[in-house]
């Protein structure tokens, strides 16, 4: 459990350093990845390339991160609060003009082998559009 839980700690430590080859190097290459209110990805390539659209649009820091793991280390969640920035228009979004927002989130994993092997994450998008000030195209 000790382990899951620093794992989960090192992965949000680099998410908030912007290192993303380092929170890549935590996840299994077969990641499963379920994208709020969207379809699952697979794979370490498509994660890296979905950290890739959201840095373009998106800059994040998480704060208040709280972590659980199961007693056998095999599962784990977080919750958390997103502070950011809306810098760049996400395709389906509203328009970005350098709205900034606070949201609460949260993620559930899986981990296999000391590895990430799935990342749900969750935040209220509703929320979100309220706070940038659009409604969805």
């Amino acid at each position: 459990m000790h382990d899951t839980l620093d794992l989960i700690d090192r992965y949000y430590q680099a998410f908030n350093a912007g290192q993303w080859e380092a929170m890549l190097a935590l996840l299994t290459d077969d990641v499963a990845h379920d994208l709020n209110q969207g379809p699952r990805e697979t794979g370490r390539d498509t994660f890296a390339a979905f950290l890739a659209r959201m840095n373009a649009s998106y800059s994040e820091q998480l704060r208040e991160i709280r972590i659980i793991a199961s007693a056998d280390g095999t599962h784990a969640a977080a919750e958390y609060v997103v502070h950011g920035t809306y810098h760049h228009t996400d395709q389906g979004l509203p328009e970005a003009r350098g709205q900034t927002y606070v949201l609460p989130g949260g993620a559930f994993f899986d981990l296999r082998d000391g590895r990430i092997a799935r990342v749900t994450n969750y935040y209220n998008l509703e929320d979100w559009i309220a706070q940038v000030g659009g409604s969805e195209e």
